[in-house]
């Protein structure tokens, strides 16, 4: 409480003159500081970036640092499907096949709940699950919809953000993440566990080889750039935007993320991401007179509890809630 009592303080002293964006101003600086040195005891490195919805005014710390997605980046996988709907080369009501060699493991909603073959899906489906339950097999089955990793990182490159970088399926980067000899399905994972049960042991733990390799990163800021395009109906139609945030509202990972420490009933529509020393999340946050802040906050290298990482994670969403409700106050 000590500490967004602080964030609080400086927000209100702030408010008047708080002026260019990524928060260079110092006392921009000095609330992004005060939050990233609470946050980085809980988490190791963080970086965390934010802008209110129609203000220019940004605050963010490290930035322009790049950090693992792990699954937020399905945010981008979601958006990229989206502008081909609007593009009539697919559509929401569209029926896929799920078949059993396509099942991925990590976040399993479909594989834990369907063993058999039949099992069909629409591209609405497909999206929801991927957001909600963060399930890679929707996720990799997206990712082909949306025409590959290749073409997602595109669809970024055309909406003007560059630091951010789609290069591999979910299956591939976990299959990395414990050296499997190829893509995490279910098969090919399962084979691997038998032989070599110490994987079980290991998706919680840093991996500092995996964070150091630049594939599938982005910087907060880019993060905060898409959240924000995705907004304003830039990187997709207003239908197509309002379906996405539809469901990004109806996430059920993460609920110590950036929901955790905010006011009970807060709206929140967001996507996690988890993997090794890896705790992210972003999203959109609604202030209780109705404005809304978009915000991405990466974490990497913990030697931490998940739950420590959580906290980290929930201290700079209630810090940043703080600054942005206090700071209109003062303005007022």
């Amino acid at each position: 409480m000590k500490f967004r009592n602080t964030i609080m303080a400086l927000a209100v002293s702030a408010a008047a003159s708080f002026g260019p964006a990524y928060g260079q101003t110092a006392d921009g600086q000095s609330v992004g500081a005060a939050i990233e040195r609470v946050a980085t005891k809980l988490a190791g490195r963080i970086g965390f970036a934010a802008q209110e919805i129609g203000s220019d005014e940004v605050i963010a710390f490290n930035g322009d640092e790049t950090f693992a997605m792990a699954s937020t980046y399905k945010v981008a996988i979601a958006a990229a499907v989206l502008d081909r709907v609007d593009k009539g080369e697919l559509s929401l009501d569209q029926m896929v096949e799920v078949t059993p060699d396509m099942m991925m493991i990590g976040d399993a909603a479909l594989s834990d709940t369907f063993v058999h073959p039949g099992l069909q899906l629409s591209v609405a489906n497909l999206i929801e699950i991927m957001i909600t339950e963060s399930d890679n097999t929707a996720t990799d089955i997206s990712m082909g919809l949306a025409g590959g990793p290749a073409a997602v990182t595109e669809y970024l490159r055309r909406l003007g953000i560059t630091d951010f970088r789609v290069d591999r399926t979910t299956g591939e980067i976990i299959g990395e993440f414990y050296g499997l000899p190829g893509p995490a399905t279910m098969k090919v994972a399962m084979e691997a566990f038998v032989t070599r049960p110490e994987l079980m042991t290991i998706m919680g733990d840093r991996n500092l080889d995996f964070e150091a390799d630049p594939r599938d990163h982005a910087t907060p800021l880019a993060m905060l750039q898409l959240l924000l395009a995705i907004d304003s109906g830039t990187a997709t139609s207003a239908e197509s935007r309002d379906f996405l945030l539809d469901v990004m509202s109806r996430t059920r990972t993460g609920a110590a993320r950036l929901k955790g420490l905010l006011p009970r009933g807060t709206p929140v529509a967001h996507k996690t991401g988890t993997i090794g020393g890896v705790a992210n999340d972003v999203g959109y946050i609604t202030l209780p007179d109705g404005r809304r802040f978009a915000v991405a906050v990466f974490t990497k290298s913990s030697e931490t509890s998940e739950a420590d990482r959580d906290r980290a994670i929930a201290e700079v969403a209630r810090s940043l809630f703080d600054y942005f409700h206090v700071g209109q106050m003062a303005k007022q």
